[in-house]
């Protein structure tokens, strides 16, 4: 017998370069009540474009919708987990940490390319009067629901896509169709099994606390908010517990036993890329950061996830993981992230200012505890 319509299609995604794929119908599955009640309970946040109608019901994007093809691509790195590289950048001056997936290019320019390159595939062999519509991370889809529903994984209790082989570190994009194309799952309602088991390091890791049961994420206390999404100003007892971050957060899938061995990607696109000086988006420096200009932000970080921030989010994110870095009067680099905190606390933008304040507040007081102990030994 040969090979089912679904094949084809999941053949042709993985000839473009994905890691993974499947279909799934268009149809309304269990998890959209879920979503529903996870919005009733305002963990969204500040995050409206959640709240759109058209993610609980896919139908409202196009009448016409009839297949969905997820496609999944590996952006995993061999470079060490944010938990392991702070102990290595000890001694090496105050480093910040930005999330894996926007290290190198971005993603999202990257999926597209491939998606649509995909698209014009399966609209040839499906034919020319299907419509169809790419999403890469850039509509009102849950991605991660119809991934589930197309066999990919499941959804972990971190709230991501967890696959048993290649683990969690995955970028997801769909193709919305209304070709008719067989589903990757015999039967949609089964979706592969949750190997989460009894394990809970995801949220016993979390340093604020933002798992506040498994499966369900307040994103209010989730750095990944904290430091992208929240224009404002970040609270102020969710500071401590940010750590070195300064885009985004890794810890819940740095500890993930099926990350422990997920295979690296080949694709050069998602490697760190190279800063001035030598130095990369693994680990930058803090006080570099903090002192961007927003003409130096707009070059740096041109063809990067990382303008989503915007320059004062990354500014102020900075400052604050500065107040953390446990930097003192020892280190060569004290003078100038004081000069470039000063300089901050004077901005024009309040939540740069306010926060530049409190990180000169946090570090004047490591030094003269610093220069208190050496005195006292």
């Amino acid at each position: 017998m040969g090979p089912s319509r679904n094949n084809w299609v999941v053949e042709l995604a993985l000839q473009e370069g994905f890691t993974l794929a499947g279909v799934v119908r268009a149809t309304s599955f269990p998890d959209w009540e879920l979503f529903a009640e996870w919005l009733a309970r305002g963990f969204q946040g500040e995050m409206k474009y959640l709240e759109d109608p058209r993610r609980r019901e896919p139908r409202l994007l196009h009448e016409d919708l009839r297949s969905v093809v997820v496609c999944a691509l590996n952006y995993n790195t061999d470079a060490p987990h944010s938990i392991n590289a702070a102990a290595r950048q000890s001694g090496t001056g105050p480093h910040g940490w930005v999330s894996r997936y926007a290290w190198g290019s971005d993603y999202h320019e990257v999926l597209w390319q491939k998606l649509n390159a995909l698209e014009q595939k399966i609209r040839q062999q499906s034919g020319d009067s299907h419509w169809a519509k790419a999403f890469a991370d850039t509509g009102p889809v849950a991605e991660r629901i119809f991934a589930k529903y197309a066999g990919l994984g499941w959804i972990g209790k971190n709230t991501l896509l967890l696959n048993q082989e290649v683990g969690s570190w995955l970028f997801l994009g769909v193709i919305l169709t209304s070709a008719e194309l067989e589903p990757s799952l015999e039967i949609p309602e089964l979706p592969p099994p949750d190997l989460c088991g009894n394990c809970r390091q995801c949220l016993d890791a979390c340093p604020t606390g933002a798992l506040v049961e498994p499966y369900v994420l307040d994103a209010r206390r989730c750095i990944s908010y904290l430091t992208i999404e929240l224009r404002g100003a970040i609270p102020v007892d969710l500071r401590q517990s940010m750590g070195w971050h300064i885009y985004g957060c890794d810890i819940c899938q740095d500890v993930c036993p099926f990350n422990q061995s997920a295979p690296a990607t080949t694709n050069l696109e998602f490697q760190p890329r190279s800063l001035s000086g030598g130095s990369s988006l693994y680990a930058p420096s803090l006080v570099w950061l903090a002192g961007l200009t927003p003409e130096e932000f707009s070059e740096v970080f041109r063809g990067s996830a990382m303008k989503r921030t915007k320059w004062r989010g990354l500014v102020r994110n900075a400052c604050i993981a500065l107040g953390n870095s446990g930097i003192t009067l020892a280190d060569p680099e004290w003078p100038r992230a004081l000069e470039v905190l000063e300089e901050a606390s004077r901005s024009s933008e309040e939540s740069i200012s306010e926060s530049a304040q409190w990180a000169l507040r946090c570090i004047q007081q490591q030094g003269t505890a610093s220069s208190e102990s050496r005195t006292t030994d």
